[in-house]
C-alpha cells in the first residue's frame, strides 16, 4: 500500500496542521493511526478529528490548496476529497499546534517544548577531553517530542513541594542541590500526585543530551570553543566555588539555561561503562545490575570537560553533593 517513497509525507504537526487522504473508500481512526504508523514509524500524537478530515465544504477546501501543493479534484457528492492517489494538503497552522511552552500551576515552573528528532548521541573518538564513557557515538531517535524544564528546579519549587529545603548554597532562585536520585523520585511522585497526573519524570539520558545539544553536533551547544563557556555555564573558572541562581546565563537553541554547569542532572537511566548496547529509541536504559545512575551536564566546581554536551558520570542513587536535576514533561 505504501512505498518509501511515501516517507516524504511525514506529518508536520508542530508546523502546520497536513491532512491526507487515502485510496479507501472509509477513512476512520483505524486508518488514519496506520498510516501515520507506516509512514513515521511513531504513535500518532495529534491529529485532525475526522470530520475534518472527511467533510470539507468544496469550496472551503479549494481555499486550503496553495499553490506549492498538490492539486486536488472534488467529489461534489460526498463533500470530500475525490478518492486516488495519497495527496497532501497543508493548511496554516491553527488549532492543532503545540504549545511551545508549559507552566506549572502549582510551582510556577517552566517548560520548554522539545522537538521529536535524530542525533549522535556521545563524542567522537577524537573529540577533545574524551572519556571512552562517552562512546561509541550512535544515532538515537527521539521519536515522541516532549516538555524538558527551562531551569534545572529551584529550591522554592523544591519547597512547594517537599516543605524542606537540602540545599548547601540557599537562596529561592538557586538550583536545588544536595538531592539524590531516590530523593528526586520522591519529589517527582508528589509533584504529579499535587497537580493529579502521571506526566513528570526525570528525563532518559538520550533526551536530556539531545536536548543539551539542540540540533548542534560539538563539544558545547555553542560550537567547539571552551573559551565561550563563561557566557553558557557557570563552571570551575568562574563560579567563585558556588552555585548561581538559574538563567541568568545564554540559553541553547532550544532556550534551555544552565545545560553546562551550575549543578550536575539526574538523569533516569542506570550507570553503563559505555554506549555497547544502548538503546536506539532514546529511552532510559534502565537494565543492568549497577545501581548507579547517571549525572549530566557538569557543575560549579567543574572543569570544561566535565560540561561537554557528551560529558557524564555515575553516580549512587543516594549521592546528593552539589547535584540537582530538571524535569520532563510528557505530552
Amino acid at each position: 500500500m505504501f512505498s518509501p517513497e511515501d516517507s516524504e509525507y511525514i506529518p508536520s504537526i508542530l508546523k502546520s496542521a497536513t491532512y491526507y487522504v487515502l485510496n479507501v473508500e472509509e477513512i476512520n481512526d483505524g486508518t488514519y493511526d496506520e498510516l501515520y504508523a507506516r509512514l513515521t514509524g511513531q504513535k500518532l500524537v495529534l491529529k485532525p478529528a475526522l470530520g475534518e478530515l472527511r467533510h470539507l465544504e468544496p469550496i472551503d477546501f479549494l481555499d486550503l490548496v496553495s499553490e506549492q501543493n498538490y492539486e486536488v479534484e472534488l467529489d461534489l457528492n460526498y463533500q470530500k476529497p475525490a478518492i486516488g492517489a495519497l495527496r497532501k494538503v497543508i493548511t496554516e497552522c491553527q488549532s492543532y499546534d503545540i504549545p511551545k511552552t508549559f507552566t506549572s500551576s502549582s510551582t510556577g515552573m517552566e517548560f520548554v517544548f522539545i522537538p521529536a528528532g535524530k542525533f549522535m548521541m556521545g563524542s567522537p573518538s577524537d573529540e577533545k577531553d574524551r572519556y571512552n564513557d562517552e562512546g561509541p557515538a550512535h544515532e538515537v531517535t527521539i521519536k515522541n517530542p516532549f516538555y524538558l524544564g527551562k531551569y534545572p528546579v529551584t529550591q522554592k519549587q523544591w519547597e512547594k513541594v517537599m516543605g524542606s529545603n537540602p540545599s548547601r548554597f540557599k537562596g529561592d532562585d538557586l538550583p536545588v542541590e544536595n538531592v539524590s536520585w531516590d530523593g528526586v523520585q520522591k519529589f517527582i511522585k508528589k509533584f504529579n500526585e499535587m497537580e493529579g497526573t502521571d506526566k513528570y519524570c526525570l528525563p532518559s539520558e538520550a533526551e536530556w543530551e539531545y536536548a543539551c545539544r539542540a540540533g548542534t553536533t560539538t563539544r558545547f551547544c555553542f560550537g567547539d570553543d571552551e573559551s565561550k563557556l563563561g557566557d553558557y555555564a557557570w563552571y570551575g573558572d568562574n563560579s567563585d566555588s558556588k552555585t548561581h541562581p538559574v538563567g541568568q546565563k545564554q540559553p541553547n537553541p532550544f532556550g534551555l539555561y544552565d545545560m553546562h554547569g551550575n549543578v550536575w542532572e539526574w538523569v533516569q537511566d542506570r550507570w553503563h561503562d559505555n554506549y555497547k548496547g544502548a538503546p536506539f529509541d532514546g529511552s532510559a536504559w534502565e537494565s543492568g545490575d549497577n545501581s548507579d545512575r547517571v549525572l549530566r551536564g557538569g557543575g560549579w566546581r567543574n572543569y570544561a570537560g566535565y560540561c561537554k554536551a557528551a560529558g557524564r558520570y555515575g553516580g549512587g542513587s543516594g549521592l546528593g553533593g552539589g547535584v540537582g536535576f530538571r524535569l520532563l514533561r510528557k505530552l
